[in-house]
């Protein structure tokens, strides 16, 4: 089921975040002989500061969990192969849905967002979720996360110009709708369906998603015929992908998926 010769990567994004949090791993991945697409969510293909500068956004306030599954699985039956699928936080829960929509060779959540079912008891994922899922304001407007909110959501633990300095390159207007479609029947997943190999990963200091989330995620899927594999890095935040040790991460993936003839 899953030897294979796939060399596409698409590299999916989370929420809040520019798609531009991937230019390093292209180049990384690019280096090892992938072929590589990081497409934008839609209305969000412009620079971080030019769309904080639209919030209120309300193209991007529309925005759903299906509208997002839609887009990506137009693009990936564009493609003249069933990608690799590397998904971050939200993004990680679209390779999930994606991947049990058979549209892949292969899934990588990174601190992937759960689907609907799988709870966590951290207060802290609570108090990161609570003002994007918006419930008492208008849904028609966007959420622009704060810097002080990104502080502790994302790079907590890094130092103060490292995190003003993502903050001002990535952070976009996000929508709420998106953000409560998370806990809707649309994120539901068949943890008993038979699935190419999929790769959780999670970090110590990811508050927004705490690992204890991520392995329960991983845990919860029942099939014995199907890779499921998980592994834990310490020092890691949400801000995995711009971390100074962001490498071993994507050097990990990389002989994952060689141990399983993705290569």
């Amino acid at each position: 089921m899953y030897l294979s010769n796939t060399k596409t990567i698409v590299f999916i994004t989370g929420a809040f975040v520019s798609h531009s949090c991937w230019q390093e791993w292209i180049v990384f991945f690019e280096g090892k002989g992938y072929k590589t697409v990081a497409p934008p969510w839609p209305y969000k293909n412009e620079l971080a500061e030019t769309l904080r500068g639209e919030h209120p956004n309300s193209k991007i306030a529309q925005l759903r969990l299906n509208t997002l599954l839609d887009y990506y699985t137009e693009i990936i039956e564009k493609l003249p192969e069933k990608p690799i699928l590397i998904g971050h936080s939200y993004g990680g829960l679209l390779t999930q849905l994606l991947v049990q929509k058979e549209l892949a060779a292969a899934g990588i959540c990174i601190h992937s967002v759960p689907p609907r079912g799988v709870i966590s008891t951290s207060f802290s994922f609570y108090k990161a979720i609570w003002k994007p899922l918006g419930y008492f304001s208008s849904s028609k407007k966007t959420y622009l996360m704060s810097f002080k909110e990104w502080q502790y959501a994302f790079t907590n633990g890094m130092s103060f110009e490292e995190q003003k300095e993502s903050y001002e390159k990535l952070v976009i207007p996000e929508s709420k709708l998106a953000m409560r479609d998370v806990l809707s029947n649309k994120a539901k997943i068949n943890f008993k369906k038979l699935h190419v190999p999929i790769l959780f990963l999670s970090g110590s200091n990811d508050n927004i998603i705490p690992s204890s989330l991520n392995y329960s995620n991983f845990k919860k899927y029942k099939n014995l015929h199907s890779i499921t594999c998980y592994k834990e890095f310490e020092n890691r935040n949400h801000f995995v992908l711009g971390q100074l040790n962001w490498k071993e991460t994507a050097d990990f993936i990389v002989n994952w998926l060689e141990k399983i003839n993705l290569i």
